[in-house]
């Protein structure tokens, strides 16, 4: 190479734009994918034929990205551009972590400032609402702060071996989430949404609103089962499991048509089998796993107060748990099921059930559930036998706002890494957020949380 062309190599990456990378977050990508790091355009391939060559030499526009390889090129030369000062470029794409550095973000006390001159925490970064995927938005960023599951898909080492599109794409968000080189304090999840539309076969999309529950559910299980087609030896236990996964003993019988006066169909249907000698109607004890406790919460009142205004019941977390208890049965389609939980996991998810359908309408109801910010102790519904840690702490709140046929979602997180024991809880909405006081926390109207494990 003649030194001419050196001196053009060291001047060219003066000429790319980090404000133009950070538009290159918004749109969609495919394979062999080239980011003009000018403008943020995307384009596929970079030969003579192709539009990168085409926008080049009409634009002016020299530097371009492969957002696989991470490799920087010159266009219309075609030739690869080795130079120190695109470092920061690749640490916004894709920010790699030592173990060192992982665990130092338990610790956190100073804020980052993004190349825009703004200060942010490192793990508490807005995600863009591309349309109406706010309810994606509120799971991965409780998810983030699962110091467990983001240490994991912080590692190299985890995720190397990752191919499925789902697993690869969260980890890559975990990873710009979690990274304090950000040109911007917010995110783009548009690459993980994308993989969630392609493997959920469009039944998430982000141009219709789901419920964050159903996605959860259906998250988590398609994560456990991809992480553990990655291993080499496939197996059923996963970090998805091992941070989320409980065991519930569910105690089941056949009810008599005498403890089903109030429904007259399964009545008939239950005389019936009472009638045929074959009908089993023991007692059958069995484990069951779980990743996450359905808690039902009472109908609301009718009725006005004497003021004529809507009365808005209240109603503590512990009785919701009753359902729990070991001895309390719940009936179901003609049959009877006692819930005992066997086995505690480190993190447990609540799921606050306020959306009812009936044949007509979706309801929602508004009752307030006075619960815990600290110290939720389940020692009440596991049994005397156990001896493990029963108490909680709170690490995420998930909140839908609004009537059941249209709302937003919010999400309150607990930051660790502030150092000397002082926790900071912030609500994000998106691109918005905010500081929070625990004490106003417990006044939403809490739809899913997610509560840690004390050690």
């Amino acid at each position: 190479m003649s030194s001419s062309d050196l001196s053009d190599q060291m001047l060219i990456p003066a000429t790319s734009s980090r404000h133009g990378l950070a538009k290159t977050q918004v749109d969609w990508t495919s394979h062999n994918v080239y980011a003009c790091l000018v403008c943020g355009k995307y384009y596929q391939g970079r030969g003579s034929n192709t539009h990168a060559h085409t926008h080049s030499v009409t634009q002016n526009h020299h530097v371009f990205i492969n957002l696989g390889t991470k490799k920087f090129y010159c266009l219309p030369d075609c030739y690869e551009i080795i130079d120190s000062s695109l470092q920061d470029i690749l640490d916004l794409l894709d920010p790699l972590y030592t173990p060192q550095s992982i665990n130092a973000l338990n610790t956190i006390t100073v804020k980052a400032r993004a190349r825009d001159g703004s200060r942010y925490l490192p793990g508490i970064i807005g995600l863009n609402n591309i349309k109406k995927n706010d309810y994606m938005n509120v799971v991965v960023q409780a998810l983030t702060q699962i110091t467990d599951l983001r240490d994991f898909f912080l590692s190299s080492e985890n995720t190397k071996n990752l191919k499925e599109p789902l697993a690869v794409r969260t980890g890559e968000l975990f990873r710009k989430v979690w990274s304090s080189h950000h040109y911007r304090p917010h995110v783009s999840p548009h690459e993980l949404c994308q993989a969630i539309v392609n493997t959920s076969n469009k039944r998430f999309t982000i141009t219709k609103q789901s419920f964050a529950v159903d996605f959860m559910a259906w998250y988590l299980n398609t994560l456990n089962t991809q992480l553990s087609k990655a291993k080499h030896k496939p197996s059923r236990s996963t970090i998805v499991s091992d941070c989320f996964q409980g065991i519930m003993e569910v105690t089941e019988r056949r009810l008599r048509a005498s403890e089903l006066l109030n429904d007259e169909v399964l009545q008939e249907r239950a005389a019936l089998a009472e009638k045929d000698t074959k009908t089993d109607f023991s007692v059958k004890k069995r484990d069951m796993p779980f990743m996450f406790l359905t808690l039902d919460v009472p109908p609301a009142p009718l009725f006005t107060d004497a003021e004529g205004a809507n009365v808005i019941p209240q109603i503590p977390l512990y009785t919701l748990f009753e359902k729990f208890n070991g001895t309390t049965e719940q009936s179901r389609d003609g049959k009877g099921f006692i819930y005992k939980i066997k086995q505690l996991p480190r993190y447990l998810i609540v799921y606050i059930k306020r959306f009812t359908k009936n044949n007509f309408f979706l309801e929602k109801n508004p009752t307030i559930v006075n619960f815990p910010v600290k110290n939720l102790d389940l020692k009440d519904f596991v049994g005397d036998k156990y001896t493990s840690e029963t108490r909680y702490d709170l690490v995420a709140n998930i909140v839908r706002d609004g009537p059941p046929d249209r709302g937003s979602y919010r999400v309150h997180v607990l930051h660790k890494g502030r150092g000397q024991g002082t926790d900071s809880w912030f609500q994000i909405e998106d691109l918005i957020i905010s500081n929070i006081l625990p004490q106003v926390i417990t006044l939403s109207e809490a739809y899913l949380q997610i509560y840690q494990l004390r050690t």
